[in-house]
């Protein structure tokens, strides 16, 4: 894929997030998912983590190398002709110009980065080591041409006992990731919370992520609460491998 292509294709992503309240990113994995979701109509895909290394047979949490990333997620990205942003955890213990020069060497249009740090014994970066490290992101897509789509994720919410107890905290961090330069930030796991959506959505002043379960979720109310942007994770394909295993029980022997 060329890079005047990866730019086209990084400024559709920013523009299809402003036309859209929220922009739904089906999570894909692999060439198959990545057509069947696009012949369905989405305009943008986002590729997990997770579900790329089910499909793999890795684990996830940095279970595969960077390079081996970059390598699994080229084809599905140039098998469509929409944007595709990646899914690049914490960073596979890469500096920020390394993460952006393989990102676009594969076509990427966006990348999702949290502060869950698998590499490092699987620790939490601090609020401004976190927000350093997507200003890091922000100055290499601009050095490297490409405007890509920066989403800021943190896991704090998912840590915690009681997530209401580190809301103030996890907005903190969400604004300083957005004064880095993130695009859209994500906290993970209050997708079910009525009142930690509206609370973070109200907080900052980018479209904030969250993740939803195609079966289960309400895009509707997701709008609602304000939410600008929604990806699956791993729930599109564990809703697919429930439906596979109802769909082969009448077969096993």
């Amino acid at each position: 894929m060329t890079l005047h292509t990866t730019v086209e294709r990084a400024q559709r992503l920013k523009q299809l997030h402003a036309q859209y309240q929220p922009l739904v990113l089906p999570t894909v994995w692999d060439v198959w998912s990545a057509r069947t979701a696009v012949a369905a109509g989405f305009p943008a895909l986002t590729i997990g983590s997770h579900p790329l290394a089910d499909s793999r047979g890795a684990d996830d949490h940095e279970g595969q190398t960077f390079e081996e990333v970059v390598a699994a997620v080229a084809p599905i990205i140039a098998a469509v002709d929409v944007p595709v942003s990646v899914d690049l955890e914490a960073g596979y213990g890469q500096k920020p110009a390394d993460l952006v020069a393989g990102l676009v060497e594969a076509g990427g249009a966006g990348l999702n980065i949290e502060d869950t740090v698998h590499s490092d014994g699987g620790r939490v970066r601090s609020t401004q080591e976190h927000a350093a490290f997507v200003a890091g992101l922000r100055a290499a897509a601009d050095d490297a041409g490409v405007p890509l789509w920066v989403n800021g994720r943190t896991d704090l919410f998912l840590h915690a006992q009681d997530a209401s107890a580190v809301l103030d905290e996890a907005i903190e961090r969400l604004r300083a990731l957005e004064q880095a330069g993130a695009d859209s930030v994500y906290p993970v796991g209050i997708q079910d919370d009525d009142a930690l959506l509206t609370a973070v959505t109200g907080a900052v002043g980018v479209p904030v992520n969250s993740t939803a379960h195609p079966v289960k979720h309400d895009l509707e109310r997701f709008r609602r609460l304000g939410v600008g942007r929604v990806t699956y994770g791993p729930l599109l394909q564990f809703a697919l491998t429930d439906s596979m295993t109802d769909m082969l029980k009448a077969w096993t022997p």
